[in-house]
């Protein structure tokens, strides 16, 4: 189960990060003219699209992380008792 979220998770955060990007470099490329007239302007996209980059980052590294773990199957198996047979 650990492995399936963690596959979850690490697909959110890669179409998080990938919408919020090119989002984010819209808005730039859109606007370019008043970047040069007002420099200060670029912040807009780098705090509106920062956020949602950071989240989903965070959420990409929790699926790696949770991927990285052992299986659940490996240690939940326990020794039989045959002892009382």
């Amino acid at each position: 189960m650990t492995k399936l979220f963690g596959g979850l998770f690490l697909g959110i955060g890669i179409l998080v990060m990938t919408c919020s990007g090119l989002c984010s470099l819209a808005v730039v490329v859109l606007g370019f003219s008043s970047f040069l007239q007002e420099p200060s302007v670029i912040m807009l996209p780098l705090i509106v699209g920062g956020i949602p980059f950071a989240l989903g980052f965070g959420a990409f590294k929790l699926g790696q992380w949770m991927l990285s773990l052992p299986d659940d199957r490996d240690g939940a198996a326990l020794p039989r008792d045959d002892s009382d047979r």
